[in-house]
């Protein structure tokens, strides 16, 4: 099976990308990556909270940059997280002379106002990505959470702005409360594969629907994991928690056993493969809205019984 794909306007060997952690803090590990089939690497982000607290925070992520650039042949995305208009523009506009092929824009928003509407925090990315756009050449991705009320809409505007593509979702890491200290408990939980299902409904649900690279990131462990999110519409499948578990072999075993099922399953190419089971084209696409969630109710209440009775 023919692995090529088109993420972002670039020609991508295979869809398994590393995405945005540590991992390519250590010039080897990226080496031993790219060794093992990744096709791209997106760099950990850049925060406008660290670039305030220090200030060769910037300096030191584009000297990564140039030199992530200079060693490997394959794409090198850039990532960025701003908390104002000006801090997005400013350092998009700097990655872009440093040589990054693409952009991820990290949009993490926790929204606390009482008086912030949901159309206002759905405005605040659409006008932030309509501006860097407007600004920079760099395709852009547009890294979501899933906590938006209107998904598919957000999209369709994203596309509409000139967006290149979506990654989904990004992974809110949820502060725990100590009670003794009656405090937020912060630890960090690697994904498992159960945290892929959000992503396979709401790629399946835009597959086909919008015209922009869909990624998929969090919860890819195994082939079949893979898999289910290209069927599903993925153009890419990002891996962090499971490179970040078992080291760069583990993509290699991935991409060997999700070339080896596409064989056994008749598929010429990922291209053939992509979006096969999404809403479109799935023989149960009320699966992907609120048949689930009935029929999986009732399975469950017809199945369930006391014991020791």
């Amino acid at each position: 099976m023919k692995l090529a794909t088109q993420y972002l306007g670039l020609r991508l060997d295979s869809p398994f990308v590393p995405g945005a952690s540590p991992l390519d803090e250590d010039l080897d590990v990226v080496l031993r990556l790219e060794d093992a089939g990744a096709s791209a690497i997106v760099m950990h982000s850049l925060f406008e909270e660290d670039i305030r607290r220090a200030a060769d925070t910037t300096d030191r992520y584009l000297e990564r940059l140039l030199r992530l650039r200079r060693r490997v042949r394959i794409p090198v995305i850039a990532s960025l997280n701003g908390t104002t208009a000006a801090g997005w523009l400013q350092y998009a506009t700097l990655l872009q002379r440093a040589g990054a092929d693409a952009l991820e824009l990290n949009f993490y928003h926790v929204a606390t106002d009482l008086e912030e509407a949901a159309a206002t925090v759905e405005r605040r990315v659409v006008d932030i990505v309509a501006v860097l756009k407007e600004s920079v050449r760099l395709p852009l991705a547009v890294k979501l959470s899933p906590f938006y009320s209107a998904l598919p809409h957000l999209a369709s505007q994203l596309e509409r702005i000139g967006a290149d593509g979506l990654v989904l979702f990004n992974r809110f890491y949820q502060p725990d409360i100590d009670p003794e200290r009656r405090q937020p408990s912060m630890e960090l939980r690697y994904s498992d594969s159960s945290e892929l299902l959000l992503r396979l409904r709401w790629i399946a649900i835009l597959s086909g629907r919008v015209q922009v690279s869909l990624a998929v990131t969090g919860g890819v462990h195994t082939p079949v994991d893979a898999v289910k999110a290209v069927l599903a519409g993925a153009h890419v499948v990002q891996m962090v928690s499971a490179l970040m578990l078992d080291g760069p072999g583990k993509l290699a075993a991935i991409r060997a056993g999700f070339e080896r099922w596409g064989d056994e399953h008749g598929f010429d190419s990922v291209g053939e493969m992509r979006g096969a089971a999404n809403l479109s084209r799935c023989a149960n696409a009320a699966a992907f809205e609120r048949g689930n969630y009935q029929q999986v109710l009732r399975s469950r209440g017809a199945d369930f019984s006391w014991s020791g009775h």
